[in-house]
């Protein structure tokens, strides 16, 4: 039975989407892959055998990693429908509950990598937007001078616009994308044409023999052959907007071929042209398309740190859900669609960290060397993470999985082993990107355990507080007052000073707590729990998916509609603001309890973070002692 039209109509808007948001990086590659490997610090002389030798593992790299290990293995490790490297690493937390060592180790490496990400979203839009700038150097060599100034100026319209969303702007990046690996095929074929020989690159014994004549420039080369799979992290990351047929379909019908023409084109423009490596891709053009080449490119880099960007928000969202990152202001910029989010100190962060390393660097060759090293590390992880979900929830025969993973990881470890090369030149930025963002999330979430830990202590049973309500009741007093607690079982600090001070109760008490989950969304029917606790005391339990942010007045609005109704002008909301002290106690290092001390301080509070009206919330204050 044939799919109905407006089937094939979805599907082919998915197909064209994924086109638009999932293959940017992937596609603004050809602009410094081979310019990278014959023109670079360590770039090899162009001689055919080195030519058809980097054009082979180009593409074999693509098949195994991309088509073989991203689009085929890895997208089937999907969590609840998202994937990525978050997703990896919730499925690894709970396939090895019961193993706390393994699990640990693990899931922190996933947040490792998933730090990495930070670093990759500083050096994609630098070096893609002026790879793409670049490109008025072959036109007219005398603007060279203004390449990054333009390029600041393209980077602060970025970062500017990032406030009003994307939705608008996103109608057009699969059109536009489209259009772009559309040009890249017909520019390789152009040059192909004039010698099909080099179609002969495809033999993976020219990859063979380039290792085996030239093992020290085939080594080397690998840290140029890794930049072609740059954004192969956004296959999997992307897969809950678009689904995993409209991925493929996509790799496969276009995005593939095209780069793998437009790479063999290079290849054959530069055996014919040896002095064409300085910019093979824009050189590829005839000299009358030069600069509509050099917009068209610059929209597509724009578009591939869109996505990067984007990436960064989302990534920072679910970090906050799960407890690995403090409360951010988060702005939504779409009332239709969940993802489309801004979370203004990652913008600016990133803002700040792209054009330094724009003025810092200045070419997109240096550049190229800070690149890799983040791209392969997050390549060696999720080969890892991925082994673990093989055997721990799919329960695939252990040698199964080290068949499979195995030559996963030595390719990850050739790349990675190269990339080190350049540590020195610039391949040390994402590492101590990575090493901050890793340092700060784990402190937190570390933080938060102990912060719990001293508040249990000191905390009275919740039962045992309402039938001591029930055999001497204090004054109580009209409306309804809601506690955020994180602890249900515990009675809030916040209840305790109240009724300390003021000597009263609200007519009807609320404990609220939100739960987040390792899946990304909850349905709305299983969203809240309600428990009647006795006197007037009810039990509130919201879950959330880590992709979701809690809107308390909206739950509440659910709870009226089961049977339990608020009236907002009469409800007050209490929360708990803890004043930290670091102190030497057993827990954690003095220096990493006052950076929890200071990255709690200027949090968001959470009566902004979950949407509660200002007018109607009451702060207690109380002393912690870490």
């Amino acid at each position: 039975m044939s799919a109905a039209p407006s089937d094939r109509k979805t599907s082919a808007s998915l197909v064209v989407g994924a086109i638009g948001v999932v293959y940017g990086d992937l596609g603004t590659s050809p602009l410094y892959v081979l310019r990278t490997a014959f023109a670079g610090e360590y770039g090899l002389p162009a001689t055919p055998e080195n030519v058809y030798g980097v054009l082979s593992a180009v593409f074999w790299s693509l098949i195994m990693v991309v088509t073989l290990k991203y689009i085929t293995l890895i997208m089937r490790a999907d969590n609840n429908g998202e994937g990525g490297i978050m997703a990896l690493t919730a499925l690894v937390s709970r396939g090895l509950a019961r193993h706390e060592t393994r699990r640990w180790w693990l899931v922190g490496l996933g947040i490792f990598g998933a730090a990495m990400f930070y670093g990759d979203g500083m050096i994609t839009p630098a070096i893609s937007v002026l790879s793409a700038v670049e490109g008025l150097e072959v036109a007219t060599p005398g603007l060279h001078h203004y390449i990054v100034p333009i390029t600041l100026a393209i980077i602060v319209v970025l970062f500017g616009i990032q406030k009003h969303g994307t939705a608008r702007v996103g109608m057009f990046f699969g059109p536009v994308m489209s259009f772009y690996f559309v040009t890249l095929a017909a520019l390789g074929i152009g040059q192909i044409v004039q010698d099909p020989t080099i179609l002969g690159a495809l033999n993976p014994l020219h990859a063979w023999r380039f290792f085996l004549t030239s093992p020290l420039a085939a080594f080397i080369s690998l840290g140029a052959v890794v930049l072609a799979l740059t954004g192969t992290e956004a296959l999997c990351a992307d897969m809950g907007h678009f689904g995993r047929p409209p991925i493929r379909r996509a790799w496969l019908m276009l995005v593939l071929p095209a780069l793998l023409l437009n790479y063999l084109g290079q290849g054959a423009l530069i055996l014919a042209r040896p002095e064409a490596i300085k910019n093979p891709f824009y050189l590829l053009a005839p000299s009358w398309a030069l600069i509509p080449l050099v917009i068209l490119a610059t929209c597509a880099t724009v578009i591939a740190s869109q996505a990067v960007i984007s990436g960064t928000f989302s990534l920072t969202r679910a970090a906050i859900q799960m407890g690995y990152c403090p409360r951010l202001r988060i702005d939504h910029t779409s009332e239709r669609q969940i993802g489309q989010i801004y979370v203004p100190f990652v913008n600016w962060s990133l803002f700040v960290a792209v054009v330094l390393l724009v003025v810092a660097f200045r070419k997109s060759d240096n550049l190229a060397a800070a690149y890799g090293i983040a791209v392969t590390l997050a390549m060696l992880i999720d080969s890892i993470l991925i082994f673990a979900v093989m055997r721990r929830v799919w329960h695939w025969p252990t040698l199964v999985a080290v068949a499979i993973t195995t030559p996963l990881l030595v390719i990850d470890l050739g790349f990675l082993a190269s990339n080190s090369l350049k540590i020195v030149e610039g391949g040390w930025f994402p590492l101590a990107v990575g090493a901050l963002v890793f340092t700060l999330l784990t402190t937190w979430k570390r933080g938060r355990i102990l912060l719990m830990d001293r508040l249990s202590r000191e905390a009275l049973p919740l039962d045992l507080f309402i039938q001591s309500i029930e055999v001497s009741p204090p004054t109580r007093v009209e409306g309804t007052a809601v506690f955020m607690t994180s602890t249900p079982n515990l009675v809030p600090h916040a209840l305790l000073h109240n009724l300390k001070h003021n000597k009263v109760l609200h007519e009807r008490v609320v404990f609220l707590t939100v739960v987040i989950r390792d899946v990304p969304y909850v349905a709305a029917e299983d969203r809240i729990e309600i428990n009647q606790l006795g006197v007037d005391f009810h039990q509130f339990i919201a879950y959330y998916g880590f992709k979701e942010s809690p809107d308390i007045p909206r739950l509440l609005e659910e709870a009226g509609r089961k049977g339990l109704s608020f009236e907002m002008m009469e409800t007050s909301f209490f929360v708990s603001r803890e004043t930290l002290i670091p102190t030497v106690s057993p827990g954690m290092a003095l220096w990493r309890e006052r950076l929890f001390a200071s990255m709690s301080k200027n949090a968001v509070k959470a009566s902004e973070f979950f949407g509660i009206p200002t007018n109607r919330v009451v702060e207690l204050g109380t002393q912690i002692e870490l």
